[in-house]
């Protein structure tokens, strides 16, 4: 049995970016309860020269929305890193799941072998097949910033768990 490229890029980004919005609310509880400015979460990091939560939310809608948009071969949409708050966090997986629930199988599945470039035009720039791009680059560069997302929650006493990091599955 085979596994479609939609199957195994659509679904999965909805049911991760579901659970980090989550994730978020529960920080935003944990703040409340604490008396925590809710920025010593959305600032925090676990090393100084890594991204704050702030930033790595950013990176996995990002990831989520381009992955998805090269995939169908449809323009990537381009939205504002200026979040704030964990308010315009929520909004951003809003706004990224919206564009994800528009792709359909169809404009991914049959086309493995797309051509996909990053960033074109630099000495960093690679050649990718649909496929390729989305095992060897695009869900591991998801699940990183997911990751590191629900890792810096969890590092600040925000109770969350496995069940949380999977979301509803």
């Amino acid at each position: 049995m085979t596994i479609s490229l939609y199957a195994a890029s659509v679904p999965v980004f909805k049911q991760m970016l579901n659970s980090v919005d989550g994730i978020l609310a529960k920080a935003e509880e944990h703040a409340i309860v604490k008396k925590i400015d809710p920025d010593a979460l959305l600032q925090a990091r676990l090393f100084p020269d890594m991204f704050p939560l702030i930033r790595q939310v950013q990176v996995a809608a990002d990831f989520a929305r381009g992955v998805s948009a090269r995939l169908a071969g449809v323009e990537v949409p381009k939205f504002e890193d200026d979040q704030k708050t964990f308010a315009d966090l929520h909004e951003l997986i809003a706004k990224t799941l919206g564009f994800i629930d528009s792709v359909t199988p169809e404009q991914i599945d049959g086309h493995e072998d797309r051509v996909i470039v990053t960033r074109q035009g630099t000495p960093k720039e690679r050649n990718f097949s649909g496929q390729s791009y989305l095992l060897t680059y695009g869900l591991p560069q998801f699940f990183f910033h997911v990751t590191t997302a629900y890792a810096l929650l969890r590092h600040n006493g925000v109770e969350v768990g496995k069940r949380d990091f999977m979301g509803q599955y």
